[in-house]
């Protein structure tokens, strides 16, 4: 047994996407998230300014005594996972390789079209990890870095978010690919704009690819948390707090329906006696030094 926390970190409050996932399939772990909301986006950054970010909190992360390290940004993960894993001696995990496998497992298509921040897209990770898996797949990608600013300020069923949208998606339709891969944890909480506009869509999000990784590999490394007493927790660590954040925090987490947000917990919806207490904190950037 090992009770020692999951760490994850994103730039923002997309990850928490992931974190929805990882409680719904692991429910008797404990987690410690960061999100870098200071710095948001990461995906107009450099990459050498993306790699410090990353080594930053994933050095504060080692410091908390994490078991394993979700990389819950397609940004970090295309810069910056190669170099984590070399650096920090726990297994550590990106959310681009379980994107893609999603894709495999869900499609039969010979096309995928991608969307994600400009350095994602930029890194072409997402079309060199597809073709290694098939050359033959033919793979348009779409930069469309308006999406992480408009969904961290709320603007779900929006209108304006609507005409960004059919302003960035319209293009993937024209070429008529069905499959879309999200490849950004901000990205799946505009599912249901972008269906309403776009039904024929088959919408591809890492997410729950992510979480059965992870759950492979601590059953693998003997890792798991077996003390079902334990009182697991969930701490959310930002680097800036704003009033939206606790809107923002229940939106995302709530995105899939199998979670509800209330009073601080959060709970499962088909086992409500499983809730995680909800530990909000500031972190200030003068505390991310890379060891």
């Amino acid at each position: 047994m090992n009770s020692k926390s999951i760490g994850i970190f994103d730039s923002g409050l997309g990850g928490l996407t992931v974190l929805a996932e990882l409680i719904h399939q692991l429910p008797e772990e404990n987690y410690i998230y960061v999100g870098d909301t200071a710095r948001v986006p990461y995906g107009s950054r450099s990459k050498d300014t993306v790699i410090k970010y990353s080594l930053e909190i994933a050095s504060f992360l080692i410091k908390q005594d994490i078991k394993l390290l979700i990389v819950a940004c397609n940004t970090a993960s295309a810069y910056a996972l190669d170099i984590l894993k070399k650096h920090f001696d726990i297994p550590i995990i990106g959310v681009i390789e379980p994107g893609v496998e999603a894709f495999f497992n869900q499609s039969s298509q010979t096309s995928v079209a991608v969307i994600g921040t400009r350095a994602t897209i930029k890194s072409n990770a997402y079309t060199n990890l597809i073709h290694y898996k098939d050359p033959e797949i033919s793979v348009f990608s779409k930069p469309c870095p308006l999406f992480v600013p408009l969904v961290e300020e709320g603007w779900i069923n929006h209108p304006i978010t609507k005409e960004v949208i059919k302003e960035y998606l319209q293009e993937i339709i024209d070429k008529n690919i069905v499959d879309l891969i999200l490849g950004c944890t901000h990205y799946p909480l505009l599912k249901q704009d972008i269906l309403e506009i776009y039904p024929q869509f088959n919408l591809i999000d890492s997410s729950k690819e992510t979480a059965k990784l992870v759950k492979k590999l601590i059953t693998e490394n003997k890792t798991q948390n077996y003390n079902k007493n334990k009182k697991n927790s969930i701490t959310i660590y930002l680097t800036d707090i704003t009033d939206k954040v606790q809107f923002l925090e229940k939106l995302f987490l709530e995105k899939d329906g199998f979670i509800i947000v209330k009073d601080h917990y959060a709970i499962l919806k088909d086992n409500p006696e499983i809730k995680f207490p909800i530990l909000l904190k500031e972190l200030s950037l003068e505390q991310l030094v890379i060891v």
